[in-house]
């Protein structure tokens, strides 16, 4: 194809189109299987810490097949990793619905998760560099769609799916889309980013593999094993340091190292991969919290649940096409009034109590995916706006690696401050909980129903747990909120390239 034809409009829709698509086909896969894992641990006769493996072991394949983007495209080319990528995906999606095994279901997630992982990264480096840096504004706002609205709807449209059909519809949903990802590939992406010489760097990819897979562990076990009072977490710490550490020193001593560290050279990449730490951890936890919070402790259906989620959702493309039209302005405006809405609808949650009402959770959810949604467009601009072009690939893929890590770590804390938090709660509440308190004397304080202690005891001790819970929870998002005031500070130090 001509140079003349790839720069056309047309042809640049097209692409965009594709990689919006396959970065779409992966994202969904993030939060959908959450949903279903009560009807896998049914059907497929697991307890609930086996069928937990069944999103552990997809996060670990991930996370070490991510770095991996950069070098599989300098040994096989950009076209050739798109296309084996998206075809292995969708392969393994479409056996995970036929899998009758939760071995081979888990078999196929890790193959799902590896096959995935370079999807993201290398759909984000073929539009930048496909695209005029004075274009990468808008682009990033279409793109970042596929990237962050997908696991926002992923949750509703899983329950819906798994509700009205079968748990293996939520597999067999993505094949078209998979089908779809192939073929466009195939047509429009044209090959580039391979190196003749290249040497891959096995040691460095071991070492940083097991590096990741340990933290990864920790975070998914940590709070099981009680952290640091367990000789499994210990051990896993050890090993992730001194990994870690033979990891850097190999780098620095290697001449074509697994991942580039001229990557790190440039300010405006390091200010924005720790930013986009922050963005991973701020924009998936509210995923993971809220449907919990609603149904455990208010009794939301799944229904009104979904609907709460697809207004963050709609907040979110309404941020990205505000976003996506600010290209003119100084990509720091966008970042901080989104880092601003996000912290905001953090206090809002944290003001939650037991008869928060609909409109309020919506209001502040919409907020929250507004902020996200405003907040990704100039963070990816900033990020990447100096980077050289050949180093795209291995930039993009430690970007979402970054992404991704975030949210690991801050969903970890957050389930630990929930757990804690409330278990502290709970005991000073039960303190004042005695057969001489005055309070409990009174209709107006304790409600309608038997108040006799011996026979009220069960229905008090439930509401002071549901009580302490909400509590944890107010914790969880006023801490939501604090990180993004302590990374406020961060965007103050990004350059913009006049």
């Amino acid at each position: 194809m001509s140079v003349t034809m790839e720069t056309s409009p047309g042809y640049r829709l097209l692409l965009l189109i594709t990689m919006a698509g396959t970065t779409m086909l992966y994202s969904l896969t993030m939060t959908m299987v959450n949903i279903i894992l009560p009807q896998l641990q049914g059907a497929l006769s697991a307890s609930q810490d086996q069928i937990s493996w069944v999103i552990t072991l997809n996060v670990l394949a991930t996370a070490i097949a991510t770095p991996l983007t950069g070098s599989m495209v300098a040994i096989f080319g950009r076209r050739s990793v798109l296309i084996f990528c998206s075809a292995s995906f969708t392969i393994a999606t479409l056996a995970c619905g036929f899998a009758n095994s939760l071995e081979s279901l888990i078999f196929l997630r890790i193959i799902q998760g590896a096959a995935g992982a370079p999807l993201v990264p290398l759909s984000q480096s073929t539009l930048l560099q496909s695209y005029p840096r004075d274009m990468h504004a808008k682009v990033n706002g279409i793109y970042g769609m596929a990237v962050v609205v997908g696991p926002a709807i992923a949750p509703s449209l899983g329950g819906y799916l798994s509700e009205v059909y079968d748990w293996r519809w939520v597999f067999f949903m993505m094949v078209p889309i998979g089908i779809f990802s192939v073929l466009g590939n195939m047509k429009y992406v044209r090959d580039a980013g391979r190196e003749n010489n290249y040497k891959f760097d096995y040691l460095g990819f071991t070492l940083f593999s097991i590096a990741i897979v340990c933290l990864q562990l920790i975070l998914d076990r940590g709070e099981r094993e009680d952290w640091m009072e367990s000789i499994y977490i210990i051990s896993l710490v050890t090993f992730m340091a001194v990994a870690f550490y033979m990891f850097v020193t190999n780098t620095v001593f290697t001449r074509q190292p697994y991942i580039d560290p001229r990557i790190f050279l440039n300010r405006n990449y390091v200010l924005g991969v720790i930013l986009v730490f922050v963005y991973g951890s701020l924009n998936f936890t509210p995923l993971v919290l809220l449907p919990s919070m609603l149904q455990n402790l208010q009794g939301y259906p799944d229904l009104l649940i979904g609907w709460i989620l697809a207004m963050r959702g709609i907040g979110m493309i309404l941020g990205f096409f505000i976003a996506a039209r600010m290209g003119r302005f100084d990509p720091r405006v966008g970042m901080v009034i989104g880092m601003a809405c996000i912290g905001f609808s953090g206090w809002l949650m944290s003001l939650y109590d037991l008869n928060v009402g609909l409109s309020a959770v919506s209001w502040a959810s919409g907020l929250q995916g507004f902020g996200c949604g405003i907040l990704w467009v100039p963070l990816a601009v900033i990020t990447f706006s100096t980077i050289p072009d050949n180093l795209f690939p291995t930039a993009s893929a430690f970007f979402h690696l970054l992404r991704n890590l975030g949210t690991s770590v801050f969903v970890a804390i957050s389930i630990t401050l929930l757990i804690r938090t409330s278990k502290i709660s709970y005991s000073e509440l039960m303190e004042s909980i005695t057969p001489y308190e005055e309070r409990l004397r009174f209709p107006n304080v304790v409600g309608d129903g038997d108040h006799d202690w011996t026979d009220g005891l069960a229905n008090l001790v439930s509401e002071v747990t549901r009580q302490s819970s909400m509590i944890g929870y107010d914790n969880i998002f006023y801490f939501y909120a604090l990180t993004c005031l302590i990374a406020l500070p961060v965007l103050s130090l990004v350059t913009v390239k006049k």
